[in-house]
């Protein structure tokens, strides 16, 4: 194998990699912070080094996920700061910094010797697939532990198959699993909704009742947060008079706008050490448009990110038929690729 056959498997291998993790709902949102210069860890934000292990969507805990050494508190300012970085998210920005205040002065108020009302941290989040609901829950954890809410700072997340087993009496062990490795940090609940699955033989209600005895149990180190789509989220809240008292806190996450996706895909490339041709950029922005025609099967951020694959892969079959090329071949996007990725030519 000669040394341009080397590098066409490695750019084919970093797609591989990266459609894999997109496959397995990468435990890190791809669209969030920036990362320096040529960081080569593609799907985690430069402070995620520092946070505690992340369990799957389906439930599946790390080995002596408890037993890890928990990383210090990073500085709210800092926490901030990287808050500020996120693209769009405006109104969410809003709510996250005046969720940090009151939790700031709800914590000094504590160490002065003063009540505090009834100050409910869990939260529901609303919103299209893609608007960055995980990103934001895993930020939240890392602010509450900077704050000293939570002493761990971790995000577990699950979905219905991470907490619901299909025999009498293992819905409860499987959930206080769940549950046990999430203390001290924040519980992610994916499409909670899918918990109420309104057969007489559905054991969703259980994991559901050990999810609340969990909040009251654990209400200091314990925050729990449900996601999913409004009207289902809506429905499922009102469903039981449990989750009504305790979920109060609703942010809604919008769709992004083609801009902001546009600055995601531009995001993605300068963490990647792609260059985007200037007269690439508008090709990049109506392939945006046409496959957004549906917002929702699109997905928003993830749909960005499956067109950077796409364009990627064109990218790598455009090199393999070249003679040579050079690095800068290598980093840049053509307009060719955009193209030949949308099924047009040039």
């Amino acid at each position: 194998m000669d040394k341009k056959d080397e590098i066409i498997l490695q750019q084919l291998d970093v797609i591989r990699t990266m459609s894999e993790n997109n496959l397995k709902r990468m435990t890190s949102d791809f669209w969030g912070a920036p990362l320096s210069g040529g960081n080569s860890k593609k799907d985690a934000p430069v402070p995620e080094k520092n946070t505690p292990p992340t369990a799957t969507s389906g439930g599946e805990v790390p080995k002596n996920e408890n037993e890890v050494e928990v990383a210090p508190p990073e500085k709210i300012e800092d926490l901030k700061a990287e808050l500020d970085t996120y693209i769009g998210l405006g109104e969410i920005k809003r709510e996250v910094s005046n969720l940090i205040n009151m939790a700031t002065v709800f914590k000094r108020r504590e160490a002065a010797g003063l009540p505090n009302t009834d100050f409910s941290l869990h939260m529901v989040f609303t919103g299209n697939p893609g608007t960055g609901k995980t990103m934001i829950a895993r930020l939240m954890a890392r602010i509450y532990h900077s704050l000293g809410i939570l002493s761990k700072g971790q995000l577990v997340e699950v979905d219905r198959s991470g907490l619901v087993a299909g025999y009498v009496g293992q819905t409860a062990i499987k959930t206080q699993k769940v549950i046990t490795s999430a203390l001290g940090g924040v519980l992610f609940i994916d499409e909670a909704y899918a918990l109420n699955g309104g057969s007489e033989n559905d054991f969703g209600q259980e994991a559901i009742d050990t999810v609340l005895k969990a909040m009251e149990d654990h209400r200091d180190d314990l925050v729990v947060i449900v996601a999913g789509y409004d009207d289902l989220m809506e429905k499922f809240i009102h469903s039981n008079p449990g989750l009504e008292s305790r979920f109060n806190r609703y942010l809604h996450f919008d769709d992004y706008t083609t801009d902001e996706m546009l600055d995601i895909f531009k995001m993605q490339c300068k963490k990647g050490c792609y260059t985007l041709a200037p007269d690439a950029e508008q090709d990049v922005k109506d392939f945006i448009c046409d496959e957004n025609a549906d917002g929702i099967t699109f997905g928003n951020a993830r749909g960005v990110r499956n067109l950077f694959e796409q364009i990627l892969t064109e990218q790598a079959n455009r090199l393999a038929a070249m003679e040579t090329f050079t690095k800068d071949d290598l980093m840049t996007i053509t307009k060719e690729d955009v193209l030949h990725a949308r099924g047009l030519e040039e």
